[in-house]
Order: structure tokens, then sequence, then C-alpha cells
């Protein structure tokens, strides 16, 4: 299977999993790791800016990740996907948790 197989199988799975289980709209707790790069966290902030987002970062003990946790109010399943891929599409080297 190939790897955008296996993110679109991943997203129809976690679509499936939050409509069976939330009502929406809803809060939902996004995590991402990013290299504790000044850049990378503030384009992870910048793309839930104007949502309402409440922003928390944490750097790892040894200070080379950086743990970005964003609890958003969004409005449906679709809505929680489409910014998990606009991450991943606009921020190298991204983790989503």
């Amino acid at each position: 299977m190939s790897n955008k197989q296996n993110q679109e199988a991943f997203y129809a799975k976690l679509k499936e999993q939050l409509q069976d289980t939330t009502l929406w709209p809803s809060e939902y707790l996004y995590k991402f790791i990013v290299k504790s790069n000044k850049n990378k966290i503030e384009q992870v902030e910048a793309i839930f800016n104007h949502l309402g987002a409440v922003i928390n970062t944490k750097e790892s003990s040894n200070g080379k990740y950086t743990s970005v946790s964003i609890n958003v109010r969004m409005k449906n399943p679709d809505a929680v996907i489409e910014k998990y891929l606009e991450v991943a599409e606009k921020i190298e080297g991204v983790i989503s948790l």
C-alpha cells in the first residue's frame, strides 16, 4: 500500500471515529511535534489563527523538539481533517499525534 493510500485510509477511519464518538460542533485537541524552531512553531500557530484556538507549547527535555497542543472548536470531522492535511502540507517534518 502506498503512503498516499495509507494516509487516505487513516483519515477515513479518523472521520468515522469522530462521527461515531462526538457531537459536532465540538472542541478538538490537536497535538503536533516539530523541531524546536521558532519559525516552524509560528507556522503551526498561524494555521489555527482566527479560530479562537488555545495553543500551548512545550519543549522537550533536550530542547530538540517542541510539542504544540491546540484546543479549538471545530464544526465537523471534515474540518478537523482539513487542518491536519493543511499542517502536513505546509510544514516540513511535522509529526501529527
